[in-house]
């Protein structure tokens, strides 16, 4: 799942994954509303239960830290197993440092997300 309000970005980073990763389905979302949406009612609808989340934190409406919060208070049911990522064009050290404060927060990337961050990514976190 990418959640990422520039409509570029998504393109070129689900371009990416699908051409360099054996994902079937990429699930895109402009702001975190739509994305707690979707984790929400996912079961309802028998959707798709993404395995990586990739969360940029700049957004209006929801940043990605408040989309965090809200996350965090979904039903556990309702919470994605996903691994969360931070992919951001933030290289503020204090960003970062925030993004460990969040236990679901896995690793923090720099965007563009690129073929080796992503093998880098599915070594560390898939396994497979």
């Amino acid at each position: 799942m990418l959640i990422d309000d520039d409509i570029d970005d998504n393109f070129f980073h689900e371009r990416e994954i699908k051409k360099n990763n054996p994902a079937n389905t990429v699930i895109t979302k402009t702001t975190g509303e739509e994305a707690l949406t979707y984790l929400r009612l996912r079961k309802d609808h028998h959707d798709i239960q993404p395995d990586l989340i990739f969360l940029d934190i700049n957004m209006p409406g929801m940043t990605g830290w408040e989309f965090l919060d809200e996350y965090a208070q979904l039903d556990k049911d309702n919470q994605s197993i996903a691994i969360i990522i931070m992919l951001t064009t933030s290289d503020y050290s204090d960003d970062k440092d925030k993004s460990k404060d969040y236990q679901a927060v896995s690793d923090y990337i720099i965007k563009p997300l690129t073929k080796d961050k992503l093998e880098d990514i599915c070594t560390k976190f898939l396994h497979e």
